[in-house]
């Protein structure tokens, strides 16, 4: 300052002309590093370190690839991260319709206008199975019949199918099916059959029942099917009371036998704390003795019911005529020739007796 004050204006004005070049340099070096750092290929701190010296064109290796494995870990992680999300979002989608499903099932219940799952059903899930006749066969070596129960029917067995099909199943199988799991007896057809109301119905005309006799309904209708199985219960409970009854007798003698010989009394302190018991204790004794009782009485009515059930298989085995095969020819053959054996096929007419047909070539009787 003090040489520009000092100096005369000439020289002033040659400084000053000086300074402003000096500016206008360095404005426009800045402006160029500027424009260089914005290019897309200009190097980064990171690669300038990883550029050999010397112009050398070798393929690098060490810290970039590193880097890459690093980089492809990464993405790896955010591709499984992307992945259970989905997952998680999908069964969270899945268990949000269950819940709304419950949901507007229960408010139908309730009388609330919804939509159900019944409601908007196709009418082919909502047709009831139709009934349906019956076909009768008899399986043999020669004619086999399959069976949807049990693969393929015993010879000399008889078998049943809807008519006009080939859904063949044993007679005793289905007899049996019937009595020990009914839920199960039109799933057989897959619901397309009311097989239960029509082929055992009281009031179809296509029962199997109808063929079985005074019999068979002493055993179908009246032991197993009379309150719902109460009737052979009742039977097998009074058979039991008159066998107790009747053996009375000999059970009095057995327990005052028991009652007054010396081994029990022998053991006077192994049951004397039963005898001199509280009365709770004697009730829960007797609730014990009772339950086992009642499992006794269960499994022999199990097994007379099998038995019963059985009769009624052989029942219908022997009943129920065939329809189709060579077993329903003998059969019409057989019943053909005892109706002619009782003479109710033809009428006896007197040869000599003029008939309906003797008309003259005029056609005058």
């Amino acid at each position: 300052k003090k040489t520009m004050a000092e100096s005369p204006p000439a020289l002033k004005m040659l400084i000053g002309v000086c300074l402003l070049l000096q500016l206008a340099l360095a404005s426009a070096s800045s402006a160029r590093l500027t424009a260089t750092s914005s290019l897309p290929f200009a190097p980064t701190a990171r690669s300038a370190a990883a550029l050999p010296r010397g112009g050398s064109t070798a393929v690098l290796t060490g810290g970039e690839t590193e880097d890459e494995d690093d980089e492809a870990a990464r993405r790896a992680e955010r591709e499984r991260e992307r992945a259970a999300l989905r997952k998680w979002r999908s069964e969270q989608q899945i268990l949000l319709q269950l819940r709304s499903t419950f949901l507007t099932e229960a408010l139908a219940k309730r009388g609330l206008p919804i939509a159900t799952v019944s409601g908007v059903s196709t009418a082919e899930g909502d047709r009831p199975p139709e009934p349906t006749d019956w076909d009768c066969a008899v399986s043999t070596e020669d004619e086999p019949k399959t069976c949807l129960y049990s693969f393929d029917a015993e010879p000399g067995t008889k078998v049943v199918a809807p008519i006009g099909t080939t859904q063949w199943i044993s007679l005793s199988a289905l007899n049996r099916l019937r009595r020990t799991d009914p839920a199960k007896v039109e799933p057989m057809w897959h619901g397309r059959y009311a097989i239960l109301k029509s082929w055992f119905g009281d009031e179809s005309e296509h029962s199997l029942l109808q063929h079985v006799g005074i019999k068979g309904f002493l055993i179908s209708s009246v032991l197993l099917d009379l309150g719902n199985g109460w009737a052979l219960r009742t039977a097998l409970m009074l058979t039991v009371l008159g066998a107790l009854v009747v053996a009375m007798p000999l059970l009095e003698y057995i327990a005052n036998r028991v009652l007054v010989s010396a081994p029990l009394w022998a053991r006077w302190y192994s049951w004397h704390r039963i005898a001199h018991a509280a009365l709770p204790f004697k009730l829960l004794l007797g609730q014990i003795a009772w339950k086992s009782a009642a499992g006794t009485f269960a499994k022999l009515e199990g097994r007379v019911r099998d038995f019963v059930v059985d009769l009624e298989c052989g029942i219908l085995e022997e009943c129920v005529p065939a329809t189709v095969g060579a077993a329903a020819a003998e059969e019409q053959t057989g019943e053909a020739d005892e109706m002619e054996g009782y003479g109710i096929t033809g009428i006896d007419e007197d040869e000599d007796a003029p008939s309906e047909y003797d008309y003259d070539d005029d056609g005058e009787w």
